[in-house]
């Protein structure tokens, strides 16, 4: 028995010693080739829409003619420009120098109706994924191509990667070998698009000027071949896309809850085709990112299926993972995904070749050597941890509940405890991470700051609003994952807004904020098959279906139930430090109510509990 441990302890340091020399014996190699560009390039898709890209391509340093040899090919589909200027830089479009240097191929297509191709653009139309596959066939025949194909890009492109993966193949036959999906969304509507039931009003009136801008003015900066058609078909576009989703929207229409539209549009319908054709994926997300919650979903529903567990389930503590699907979150906002990131000594370009690398070329790099391969970087200390599955097996969800006088504990509040009253106000002090989170991070990547986000005290005072406060840690606690909020109240009104907001106050008083959850009171169904439950029987992780069957509008008075999700964040709170959570009755300018919910909003005035009877409460993952 001792002759059998023994020997189980040699092969276990011999494996880990293997695992060591094998990743630290790789480095990304210098430049190797000079860049070589075709432009505007084209293909027909199936409905006789012309489609045009660039290709960029591995040449001799010396002659300058096209490198000898057979190079992976890299895809990238982008709405913003596929020419390499100064949208392309910001937006993580045009040529990936870094990658053409070092052997790879790459095509940047521009997605139908932008840019020079032609045809009407649609948010993340479905029809994207058929071009992409289009666009993968004529990458992996390309002259000097090997056959195996890469997709690539931040945000817009890392959502179409699902899609196009998804639609390029069967298993053994699909040319998409690897993905690079960063900042992507899980579920469209309820990451980003909507907010708890509510328009997600500064993100989405930001896009649609930014994207209304670009397709109608790309056409002749890029040189359309056929400069009549493209801008003819682009400006259409305005009316039969823009347009009728704001008014769909705006009058209660179909789009404005979860259904088939958002589904369609929403990387988590295309992950259980992605595992089944055998396509490894590296998730890069941010903590104050737009897509903030869906980047861990997308994590554990990759392994799910994998594993042959239901999508959409908690991981299980004793659930194995494999290393095909990692998962890195640092504490980025949209537009600075990646910024000051050292991992293991890579930088983002580092982390993207040591993948391409290994699954494109065959290479050991060691990027697979891992059984930990979800990497969070601590907001607090700016250290990584690596961990395994999602909720986190090392965080054991406690409720702390709301008391008088403004306390948080995990004690549950007496029958002589009483209640809040907030007002609905439609407004709120705009400074907290909110503001910038869901501008994409421009405030702060313009002026190279976040102070609303480091001191967000102005946002939690007002008429709508009150806070509850824990006492000072007196050890390190890591707050790691989803949250879930229960509210009991009653309200004036047949509807309700609901803002929680979490934030790590320092013992001088300086809150920073965390994170932050929306609902809509009339949309407070949750779906229990898709809910993830902490072992209290609170909801840890609340799903509400968001369809027009499940609205159902507030009996005024009554005491009622409602669910908040609260997106996930990984902060350790160090001793003297204090966790506050923040009950608003707005989050503006992030949402702003529809012409619908309005009428049932104004003139609101909310009671909340906080009593045996009444027991608010905030469900919390901690790491002690």
């Amino acid at each position: 028995m001792v002759r059998g441990a023994l020997r189980c302890a040699l092969v276990t340091l011999v494996v880990w010693l293997g695992v060591v020399g094998s990743a630290s014996a790789w480095t990304p190699e210098g430049t190797s080739y000079g860049v070589g560009e075709q432009k505007n390039v084209s293909i027909t898709a199936a409905d006789g829409t012309k489609l045009f890209a660039n290709v960029y391509y591995p040449t001799d340093p010396q002659t300058g003619q096209e490198a000898d040899g057979k190079f992976p090919t890299i895809l990238n589909q982008t709405p913003y420009g596929k020419d390499d200027g100064a949208a392309g830089a910001t937006l993580g479009a045009g040529a990936d120098d870094y990658l053409i240097q070092r052997g790879y191929i790459e095509v940047v297509a521009d997605v139908r109706g932008t840019g020079t191709s032609e045809g009407e653009w649609g948010l993340f139309d479905p029809v994207q994924g058929t071009d992409g596959a289009g666009w993968v066939k004529y990458a992996a025949a390309l002259p000097h191509a090997s056959g195996k194909v890469g997709l690539i890009g931040p945000s817009y492109m890392g959502i179409d990667q699902f899609e196009t993966a998804a639609d390029s193949g069967g298993p053994g036959d699909n040319p998409v070998k690897a993905m690079f999906p960063v900042v992507p969304a899980n579920e469209v509507y309820r990451d980003t698009a909507f907010a708890g039931g509510f328009p997600d009003i500064e993100f989405d009136a930001i896009y649609l000027s930014l994207t209304g801008g670009l397709n109608t003015t790309l056409p002749w900066a890029e040189g359309a071949s056929d400069m009549t058609t493209a801008e003819t078909q682009h400006i259409r576009d305005l009316s039969d896309f823009d347009l009728k989703l704001l008014s769909n929207v705006e009058t209660g229409g179909d789009q404005a809850y979860d259904g088939d539209y958002w589904q369609q549009r929403s990387p988590n319908s295309y992950i259980s085709q992605i595992v089944k054709d055998g396509i490894p994926a590296f998730v890069v997300g941010g903590w104050y990112d737009l897509f903030q919650r869906g980047e861990p979903l997308d994590y554990a529903n990759f392994q799910n299926v994998y594993d042959g567990r239901p999508q959409g389930a908690a991981m299980t503590p004793d659930q194995p993972v494999t290393p095909r699907y990692q998962l890195l979150v640092g504490p980025w906002y949209h537009t600075t995904t990646g910024s000051g990131l050292s991992w293991h000594g890579l930088d983002m370009d580092g982390i993207q070749l040591a993948w391409f690398d290994h699954w494109l070329k065959g290479a050991d790099t060691g990027i697979t050597d891992t059984t930990t391969p979800m990497h969070l970087e601590d907001l607090a200390t700016g250290a990584y941890h690596d961990v395994s599955r999602y909720p986190l097996d090392q965080a054991t969800p406690t409720a702390y509940y709301l008391h008088d006088n403004g306390g948080l504990s995990a004690s549950k509040p007496s029958a002589s405890e009483g209640k809040d009253t907030l007002a609905f106000t439609g407004a709120s002090v705009p400074c907290s991470s909110s503001l910038d989170q869901w501008a994409a991070g421009l405030v702060q990547a313009t002026l190279g700051a976040d102070a609303c986000t480091k001191a967000s005290n102005l946002s939690q005072v007002g008429p709508g609003t009150h806070t509850y406060t824990t006492a000072p840690f007196t050890s390190p606690t890591t707050l790691a994952g989803p949250i879930g909020a229960s509210l009991y109240a009653s309200t004036s009104t047949k509807d309700a807004e609901w803002d929680v907001q979490l934030s790590d106050v320092a013992p001088n008083g300086q809150a920073t904020s965390l994170t932050s959850g929306l609902l809509e009171g009339a949309q407070r169904a949750t779906d229990p098959s898709q809910s993830w439950t902490a072992p209290d029987g609170n909801p840890l992780l609340p799903y509400h279906p968001y369809t027009k069957g499940s609205y159902s509008l507030i009996k005024p008075g009554q005491q009622t139930r409602f669910d908040v999700e609260v997106f996930p964040t990984y902060d350790t709170l160090q001793p003297g430090h204090r966790l506050r959570v923040t009950i608003s009755t707005s989050d503006f300018p992030h949402v702003i109510p529809t012409a619908t919910q309005l009428p049932n909003l104004l003139g609101g005035l909310y009671t909340l509990d906080h009593n045996a009877s009444g027991p608010s409460s905030v469900e919390l993952p901690l790491i002690k």
